[in-house]
């Protein structure tokens, strides 16, 4: 039995039956770019990087479904124009300085930023005066970097079991809290192994004494763009 397909770009892409456009584009080899998005949890949406048209409304395609005979538009000036705006106003919401983040090379938000050639803040920054907690013996919490994905939040209570991590506040008053009275990660029982310890895809959750240790050339983009390493390896390539 042959599955539906839609066009991405102009070019064909099966789908299955409830799959949402970004997992059917995936599983095709087709790169949609995305920040919040993990296979693990249930899309949400909350970044918007992800944004496509479709018979001219500008959707997300994690959270949208797959139509048979759909025509989807994503790698197009007017999307990625958008999409570069929202990375912007992500730049400029918090404190992101590439040259001295530990996580420079392996960030996510800062290969986007290369992939879609966005070269200037265009916004004012609101330079926020956040906090930097090291009280916990193996990581590093620098809330500087947060850009609201939710992921470490998903993980810690959906994965860990542990909900450690919260959102609290909206608007700009939003910010990422650490489930304890004192506010510190020490009083808690997060772990360096947990999977919220490992899924940030910036700057925020870093282990402690490993920073710097990968020379500039062998990070994980510096050895390929984010538009290759995000897409899934076919089987038996290593």
């Amino acid at each position: 039995m042959s599955r539906s397909t839609f066009l991405l770009d102009g070019q064909s892409v099966p789908f299955d039956d409830g799959q949402m456009i970004l997992e059917a584009a995936r599983a095709a080899g087709r790169y949609i770019p995305h920040l919040c998005w993990h296979p693990d949890f249930p899309p949400h949406g909350s970044c918007k990087l992800c944004v496509v048209k479709v018979a001219g409304r500008h959707v997300s395609a994690c959270a949208t479904p797959a139509r048979a005979g759909a025509e989807v538009e994503s790698d197009t000036p007017e999307i990625n124009t958008e999409r570069r705006t929202l990375l912007q106003m992500l730049f400029v919401e918090g404190n992101h300085f590439c040259p001295a983040c530990e996580k420079s090379g392996d960030c996510q938000l800062q290969a986007m930023a290369y992939d879609l050639e966005m070269t200037t803040p265009r916004f004012r920054h609101f330079f926020p005066d956040r906090p930097v907690d090291a009280s916990h013996p193996e990581v590093l919490l620098d809330f500087n970097r947060c850009i609201y994905c939710e992921l470490c939040v998903r993980a810690s209570r959906e994965q860990d079991g542990k909900a450690v991590f919260a959102l609290t506040g909206r608007g700009i008053n939003k910010k990422l809290a650490v489930n304890a009275e004192s506010g510190r990660l020490a009083d808690t029982d997060f772990a360096a192994d947990d999977k919220a310890a490992r899924i940030c895809p910036v700057g925020v959750i870093l282990k402690k004494r490993v920073g710097f240790a990968v020379p500039i050339g062998e990070r994980t983009y510096d050895r390929a763009p984010l538009h290759e390493v995000a897409l899934p390896k076919p089987e038996g390539d290593t």
